[in-house]
């Protein structure tokens, strides 16, 4: 794949020195993504053998533990921004002195607000679903997740850091260690393995828990190795570090917030159209994964390239190294989406087992990987945005779109008038590729070249 890659940039018209540094910062942050592919779909195929009501509820869970834990997946961004720039402005004994921040605000935040979730977890999950067997399967599970939501933020900090110092080959070693981990623990806890109790779905919720804490410990290990020469767990970072993290990460915190409030809204939308439907949708999404979380990966090595030109003063080539990620990135992830397009039964029937849920899954799959390329223009210039500091009108551009726009539509078109799943995801592509098209226009005027970063 990375010499497809290198070929593809040839052809586009990357210089060979850009498409090397492209790739040699991207391609770590996708090999940890891909295992998180891995990750969800083996989770699937396990939970899948539980029935649909399992897979709904683990699905069901899932989205709301992001959307209850996104207020400090903001950090990432914070960090990443903010790192980048001491890293281009030549600060590098300062870089990891935003990690330290992000690592306090992680545990100040969520340490309280998880406690409180796990507790009246029965009370707000039966919002999302009136099945009261997808209830019974997800609301153990999101308790297990919720009690590791202070290392998730703390991961999501280090992410940012790594990225930002060109170090994203340790995010990479982590995140697959990780998963390793987990997928260990799903076998070992789901069906009762070597002697454990068989906790079904939640088993699925605590091995993803202890292998978050996990990756955590591992993080702050690789901290003191690679990173105390730049401050790392040094001092506390002063009021205007912790300020200007908060100024970043609470907009993408937001938009975090309510593009999972979104996703919940979505699916709790689908679930009114039949159990079959949503366990349809929780397969396809975790399917279409393996093509977004490369694209996410190609943005978020754009938002350190991007940041690290404006910390050496030069907006020009912050924008040319947007425009060049983009590039790399449709085609690695056209690559990636062809068999989707092509035989979308195949690819479906290791993961659903009743026929009547594998037949209402094809079509959305393969319209939504047909079109994945014009999505990820959007992801890489969205995280290119975000890395310039440019993270309010990002924030409101995501969150009006799929408010205002994507959900409405998915209300009428499918439990009002009963259209099926495959108008539902028709309106899904339609919305994303108006979204590409803005953040296009947006890193095309340049507006976020100006954005001060101290």
């Amino acid at each position: 794949m990375a010499e497809a890659a290198h070929a593809a940039g040839h052809v586009l018209g990357v210089p060979l020195r850009r498409r090397r540094r492209i790739l040699g910062l991207a391609l770590p942050i996708i090999g940890g993504m891909l295992s998180q592919n891995v990750l969800n779909l083996v989770d699937t195929a396990m939970v899948g053998t539980l029935g649909d009501a399992a897979l709904a509820g683990v699905g069901l869970g899932g989205f709301a533990n992001f959307l209850l834990s996104s207020f400090i997946l903001g950090l990432s961004a914070g960090v990443q921004a903010m790192a980048a720039r001491r890293m281009g402005q030549g600060r590098r004994d300062e870089t990891a002195i935003p990690l330290n921040g992000g690592l306090v605000i992680a545990l100040v935040i969520a340490v309280p607000w998880s406690t409180m979730l796990i507790a009246f977890a029965p009370e707000y999950f039966p919002v999302l679903t009136s099945d009261l067997a997808v209830v019974e399967q997800g609301v153990p599970y999101l308790r297990a997740r919720l009690f590791a939501m202070f290392a998730m933020g703390m991961n999501f900090a280090f992410r940012g850091y790594w990225n930002a110092v060109d170090k994203s080959i340790l995010y990479m070693r982590t995140l697959i260690s990780m998963h390793v981990l987990n997928i260990f623990l799903n076998w070992v806890l789901i069906f009762g393995n070597l002697g454990a109790p068989e906790l079904g779905a939640t088993g699925a919720g605590v091995a993803s828990a202890i292998a978050t804490v996990f990756g955590m410990v591992s993080y702050l290990f690789l901290g003191r190795s690679y990173a105390r020469d730049a401050g790392f767990l040094r001092s506390l970072p002063d009021r205007e570090t912790i300020a200007t993290i908060i100024r970043l990460a609470a907009p993408a915190g937001l938009q975090q917030f309510f593009f999972a409030a979104g996703m919940t809204m979505f699916l709790a939308l689908v679930a009114r159209m039949g159990t079959s439907e949503l366990a349809a949708t929780k397969v396809i999404i975790d399917l279409v994964l393996v093509a977004i979380l490369p694209g996410i990966g190609f943005g978020l090595a754009a938002a350190s390239l991007a940041g690290q030109a404006l910390g050496r003063g030069n907006p020009q080539d912050a924008k040319q190294w947007g425009w060049d990620v983009a590039k790399i990135a449709v085609l690695f992830v056209g690559a990636l989406s062809i068999p989707a397009v092509l035989v979308p039964e195949w690819i479906l029937s290791g993961f659903i087992h009743e026929p009547a849920t594998l037949a209402i899954a094809k079509s959305p799959l393969r319209l939504v990987a047909a079109f994945m390329f014009l999505d990820v223009i959007g992801l890489v210039l969205m995280n290119a945005l975000i890395g310039a500091g440019d993270v309010k009108r990002v924030m409101l551009i995501a969150t009006s779109y799929q408010w205002l726009i994507f959900l409405p539509l998915v209300y009428v078109l499918g439990p009002l008038m009963g259209l099926g799943l495959l108008a539902v995801f028709a309106v899904q592509v339609i919305y994303r590729a108006f979204q590409s098209l803005t953040f296009a226009l947006m890193w095309k005027r340049g507006r976020w070249q100006s954005i001060v970063l101290h």
